[in-house]
């Protein structure tokens, strides 16, 4: 009896069936900018993209195990030079046959690009580089001596009231000898 109650409405059964059938999204989607072989589909019809400048360099460091993995992605990872700590990370240029590397193993790593807010280093700026976590890379110059500073060191080495070595061992000595 409990079977004949859930089966009484005709009309619920016909409004369930759907249809699986592939819609046409050529038909469905109508203003879409084709750029190579991807379609995009903008939300309203007058998007404009802002220019965008690709990273030149990425920073790629391996965030998961090297083991359990199959031999062609530790491979991959040793050419990239991943296959150390897993805090060491590698430098690579932003090209397609290593993006294609990077692709393979894209659930083993974390990619993030370079960026450069002070300026691309030269050659002559490769001592004083230093490329961050976030990927910035910051060029610090090298300073060379100041004129106040020379005369600021001068003035401190002549000074007699300076405290050196000397001055405070023997100050400490008195104090320990003669406490009150």
């Amino acid at each position: 009896m409990a079977l004949h109650k859930f089966l009484q409405p005709t009309s619920l059964l016909s409004q369930i069936v759907r249809s699986y059938g592939k819609h046409n999204k050529k038909y469905l989607y109508k203003e879409g900018k084709k750029y190579g072989k991807i379609i995009y589909y903008p939300m309203t019809p007058d998007h404009e993209d802002p220019p965008f400048e690709p990273a030149k360099l990425f920073r790629v460091q391996r965030i998961k195990p090297v083991k359990g993995n199959p031999y062609w992605e530790k491979r991959i990872l040793k050419d990239l030079g991943l296959d150390g700590k897993q805090s060491d990370f590698t430098v690579v240029k932003n090209i397609p046959d290593v993006n294609a590397l990077l692709w393979k193993v894209k659930h083993l790593i974390k990619v993030t690009p370079v960026t450069f807010p002070y300026g691309e280093p030269t050659a002559n700026d490769v001592k004083h580089t230093i490329l961050k976590e976030n990927g910035e890379c910051i060029v610090t110059k090298e300073i060379g001596p100041v004129e106040q500073r020379l005369e600021a060191t001068e003035a401190f080495e002549t000074d007699p009231k300076r405290l050196d070595t000397e001055l405070l061992k023997r100050d400490s000595r008195k104090k320990w000898l003669n406490p009150w």
